[in-house]
């Protein structure tokens, strides 16, 4: 039997709010170490990605799991100036989109599929279904996470912009998207600049989100708790002025309407774009 070191209690406590009830031992691997390293960055140095490192960054992308291999997703690799500065008006002025020497849009793409439907002589109700965007949403998700888990393995930096759907119909036009295809969030890829590195932030305690058997929802407020506390400790190292507790900043994200920054009408703009019309 294979024999694999133990992840370090150290990498444990920045990730997990608490480290009780876990086993003793945890087997690791480079792969899990990195995971478990992540942050996200938002500063970047203005070095270009080694060449070549986009492309197999993105092959890794294509290796991820895609539902029936219908490989329903897409990316934009945003380079114009004047088109970053517009992604990061329309995400609420997140200036890293501008800096990073690397942006990329993941799409919820079903206008392909529609196509080679079209091409074959074939009707395509299925893509016009809640089903199948969230399919593509799903498998844009994927392909994203295994970009970054591989730009990280690179020595890169990265950070999700969902603002890009503060706009969906702005961000579609900007970069020409046909009917049926979204942007469901961008990428910033680089090197994180000095002094932005981030700290690991925690995460709730395994017990919240492991289950066996049969959800348990009032079980969970112990966790809560825990990462209550160890995001105040967070926010204090990193001098964020955050009001209230975690579970405080996380219920005003939803409160309302106000709070989602136009995401509340994103049905609306889907169905414009030419989704759910079977719905």
């Amino acid at each position: 039997m294979t024999v694999f070191p133990s992840i370090t209690t150290r990498v444990i406590s920045e990730r997990c709010a608490s480290i009780s009830g876990l086993p003793a031992k945890l087997p690791t691997t480079p792969a899990i170490d990195g995971m478990l390293q992540h942050r996200s960055v938002r500063g970047f140095k203005p070095d270009p990605l080694l060449e070549g490192a986009l492309a197999s960054i993105l092959i890794a992308a294509q290796s991820a799991a895609t539902s029936s291999n219908l490989q329903t997703w897409s990316v934009v690799e945003v380079r114009e100036p004047a088109a970053r500065a517009a992604c990061a008006a329309m995400a609420g002025g997140q200036k890293h989109i501008e800096e990073a020497p690397c942006f990329l849009l993941f799409i919820a793409d079903l206008a392909r599929l529609n196509m080679m439907a079209d091409d074959v002589g074939s009707t395509h109700y299925g893509n016009d279904t809640l089903e199948m965007f969230l399919c593509a949403t799903i498998d844009a998700a994927l392909a994203a996470q295994n970009a970054v888990i591989a730009a990280e393995s690179l020595g890169l930096s990265t950070v999700y912009i969902g603002g890009m759907r503060n706009k969906p119909e702005e961000v579609a036009k900007l970069i020409g998207l046909p009917p049926s295809a979204a942007v469901v969030f961008g990428l910033c890829i680089g090197y994180a600049r000095a002094g932005a590195e981030g700290m690991i932030k925690p995460r709730l305690p395994l017990s919240a989100v492991w289950h066996q058997d049969r959800y348990d929802l009032a079980g969970q407020k112990p966790a809560i708790a825990t990462e209550n506390s160890a995001m105040d400790r967070f926010y204090k190292v990193q001098e964020m002025q955050v009001r209230g507790t975690w579970a405080e900043h996380s219920s005003r994200r939803v409160a309302g309407p106000e709070s989602l920054s136009g995401r509340d009408k994103l049905m609306h703009a889907l169905r414009r774009m030419g989704f759910f019309k079977a719905e």
